[in-house]
């Protein structure tokens, strides 16, 4: 959401206005797509990467203010929690050595971003949920200046009317109550944008959701929450409680959830859209000056502010994302689903495997999504998240197998035929699905290498859990910076 906001309280004329509004932004956006009114010729990518602030002990650093001061480069924002600042990377296309591009500007501008946060006493980390986080760290304190988290977090416990549970179990169990949305500033995650054309959008919406559960099995990085070891990417149940609106009797009467994996597949950007508008309650009613219809009969391109705004409020793991670039609207699927880390390397070898596979589902002769249920999709996603690289799935033709073999056997052979399809350079492409098959036959990711480094830790070093906490981030700081991907780093 990251709209800047400064209305601090809303009237029942506000959100009647702003309904109003809203769907008259999404007649507006109906007309566009019918008049096919938006950039086609060159779809480029982009990459969203947040990051977790410590300082000397490995503890969070609530110090983003001062760290973005410091750096001074616009690629580098604000997030919700004042110990997680974010990076923005400008788009790129994907043919040749455009992987390898990204790869170069992350690490450049990570590293310069690290020696100037470093001078301050704080120190940049890619991880899905910072270990070393309690209780204490996730207050009202914690929120970054920015009004806008201020008053998310107003509305969001507004429309609760109450207290929010927190309740994980896996390895372990967590179950504790928050009085702020502060817990999602501890999920951490990495965002790939992908710019399609309306009449391919569905095709590769549907594919990214077919596939998120396996993205989140070899990408997984988030299993350790206020101490306890939960699931393997312990940040997708989290995001999902943390920003939960409703009240335990509104989820019994089937009230959709915020968080939304959503529920069926889609034929047009438009569904998804119409969605957002049908269920969810505005919860940051601001209106803005332009009247779309205007603009789009004067041949001027709407900016559909209540939409963007409304949509940046409903957080799909695969999101719609309507934008204005150069005067030219264009649409994307933003891939929401990865944690943050372990390395750039780890990170670009993630989208390669994303950006791949979607486009060669996409452009199958026949579609994935007419063989396979939604709820397969969304059980997937659950289990993957769970279970992380030892998950079993299902996919159609196989029934179920170890979500490794199937990367292994079925998706990186498509991978690498999307990818041609890209037009990416034949070794970038080797290089990075090579990372992929590692960790496939390795069986080690982001998640196994924290476990595996805590128990190490605690049996043989004998260290109690939160110093074990400790240590485990001071390795993986090191690691993260050798650049090493993920499946070769040692266990201490």
């Amino acid at each position: 959401m990251g709209e800047d906001v400064g209305v601090r309280t809303f009237s029942r004329e506000d959100r009647a206005r702003y309904r109003d509004k809203v769907r008259r932004c999404l007649d507006v956006f109906a007309e566009m797509l019918r008049e096919s009114r938006f950039d086609l010729d060159r779809p480029m990518t982009g990459v969203e990467i947040e990051l977790n602030l410590v300082d000397e002990a490995s503890n969070p650093a609530m110090r983003n203010a001062d760290v973005l001061a410091a750096i001074a480069d616009e690629s580098f924002q604000t997030e919700l929690g004042q110990f997680n600042i974010e990076i923005n990377v400008p788009p790129r296309r994907l043919t040749g050595t455009g992987t390898a591009d990204f790869e170069e500007y992350v690490r450049a501008s990570l590293n310069a971003a690290e020696v100037k946060a470093r001078a301050i006493g704080a120190h940049m980390v890619m991880i899905g949920i910072l270990p070393t986080l309690r209780p204490e760290h996730l207050t009202a304190e914690t929120l970054s200046a920015n009004p806008r988290y201020k008053l998310l977090n107003e509305q969001i416990f507004a429309a609760r009317g109450e207290d929010l549970p927190i309740a994980i179990s896996g390895v372990e169990r967590l179950a504790v109550t928050a009085d702020t949305i502060t817990p999602e500033a501890a999920c951490t995650s990495t965002q790939f944008h992908l710019q399609v054309s309306p009449a391919q959008f569905a095709d590769y919406w549907n594919a990214a959701q077919a596939v998120a559960g396996i993205q989140v099995a070899v990408g997984a990085n988030s299993p350790l929450f206020f101490g306890r070891e939960l699931w393997r990417e312990t940040r997708i149940p989290l995001f999902q409680q943390a920003t939960d609106t409703r009240s335990e009797e509104i989820k019994a009467q089937g009230v959709r959830p915020r968080v939304w994996f959503g529920e069926r597949w889609i034929t047009s950007v438009f569904d998804l859209f119409e969605e957002n508008v049908r269920y969810f309650p505005a919860l940051l009613p601001v209106c803005d000056p332009e009247d779309p219809a205007q603009a789009l009969a004067a041949g001027e391109v709407p900016n559909l502010a209540e939409l963007r705004l409304h949509n940046g409020t409903v957080y799909r793991w695969n999101r719609p994302v309507y934008d204005v670039s150069r005067g030219r609207p264009h649409l994307r699927v933003e891939n929401r689903v990865l944690p943050a880390g372990p390395t750039v390397l780890d990170t670009i070898a993630n989208g390669a495997f994303y950006f791949g596979l979607v486009r060669a589902l996409a452009e199958s002769d026949r579609p994935l999504w007419s063989q396979m249920s939604f709820s397969a999709a969304e059980e997937n996603f659950t289990s993957c998240a769970r279970h992380g690289i030892d998950a079993q799935v299902f996919w159609p033709g196989l029934g179920y197998l170890p979500v490794t073999e199937l990367v292994l056997r079925r998706l990186l052979p498509m991978a690498h035929h999307g990818l041609d399809r890209w037009g990416l350079d034949p070794a970038e492409r080797d290089r990075l699905l090579g990372i992929i098959e590692q960790r496939c036959l390795t069986g080690r990711n982001g998640a196994t290498w924290q476990v595996e480094t805590l128990h190490r830790l605690e049996s043989a070093d004998h260290l109690d859990r939160p110093e074990a906490l400790r240590e485990v981030v001071r390795h993986y700081v090191d690691l993260m910076h050798s650049n090493r991907p993920v499946h070769e780093w040692p266990i201490p």
